[in-house]
């Protein structure tokens, strides 16, 4: 039996985000789809000197002999797909995520394997929908070859790979851009993940936010921390019962909110009036 060869190359596997809820839409409309990119992704590949190895599925993995022609037609494909797709309602899009990994591959007939090919297969499931993401060995060869930008998307945890993986995002005109970016686990929920850590990017200031308010309300007379302790029981009452989406709280908390202005505006103008010396005094 012939022994596996060996050697380096640049391999690009690319998917497609949620298929199966395209096709359980529409299966002749992705069906068509799907042959049209992927006719779309083979010109690409041989204009720039790639090997379409394997197909399955919805699948497409690709070899290439240099990393900058593989990291450059992945560009390539995003940006003609994303043409192509900006013609269509969005249910009917169909976004690709790309992986690519340089390493040692096994080459049986026209197949290929091994961790070299497995690692770009998981930064592929790893990319955002859209997106190209790159292990640690090909950004370090097209860092300063290639005109584009790219974004460090830290260290990631590989199946079947022991160590972890440094892998990096390409900025594709802001279609991509991390916060990082539509992260397949987070399809669902990418505003809230971008909104989420305003308050803890700086937790010390928030503390001392919290300690000057409530330094405040220690020096204000009684009735002003009624108020305000009435104000507050309401709202919180409100997020316990229904949360925000009724915000019912404003009611009840008006009489408490109109006293609150009245002690703090008007009732210090009064203090302030009768505390100033008289003429002839």
């Amino acid at each position: 039996m012939e022994r596996a060869r060996r050697r380096l190359a640049a391999v690009m596997c690319a998917d497609v985000a949620h298929y199966s809820r395209l096709m359980e839409r529409d299966e002749d409309g992705t069906l068509d789809r799907l042959k049209s990119y992927r006719s779309i992704m083979s010109g690409l590949t041989e204009r720039h000197h790639g090997r379409i190895v394997n197909t399955w599925g919805d699948a497409v993995i690709i070899e290439f002999s240099s990393v900058v022609e593989a990291v450059q037609c992945a560009v390539d494909i995003q940006n003609e797909l994303s043409l192509r797709n900006a013609d269509l309602p969005q249910a009917a899009r169909m976004d690709f995520r790309i992986g690519i990994n340089l390493g040692d591959i096994m080459v049986e007939g026209d197949d290929i394997y091994g961790d070299g090919v497995n690692v770009a297969a998981r930064l592929q499931e790893l990319a955002p929908k859209g997106g190209v993401m790159l292990s640690q060995s090909v950004y370090d060869q097209v860092r300063s070859k290639l005109a584009i930008g790219f974004e460090n998307a830290g260290p990631q945890t590989i199946k079947n790979v022991s160590e972890p993986v440094e892998a990096f995002f390409v900025r594709l005109g802001g279609r991509n851009e991390p916060s990082l970016n539509e992260m397949p686990s987070q399809d669902e929920e990418p505003a809230a993940q971008a909104e989420q850590p305003q308050l803890g990017a700086n937790p010390q200031a928030f503390a001392n936010g919290f300690e000057q308010a409530r330094s405040w309300l220690r020096r204000q007379p009684k009735r002003i921390r009624g108020c305000v302790f009435m104000i507050g029981f309401f709202f919180v009452l409100n997020l316990l019962t229904s949360g925000l989406s009724a915000p019912w709280f404003v009611w009840p908390s008006l009489p408490f909110a109109l006293a609150l202005v009245w002690h703090l505006f008007v009732g210090n103008e009064r203090k302030l009036m009768s505390d100033r010396p008289r003429s002839g005094d």
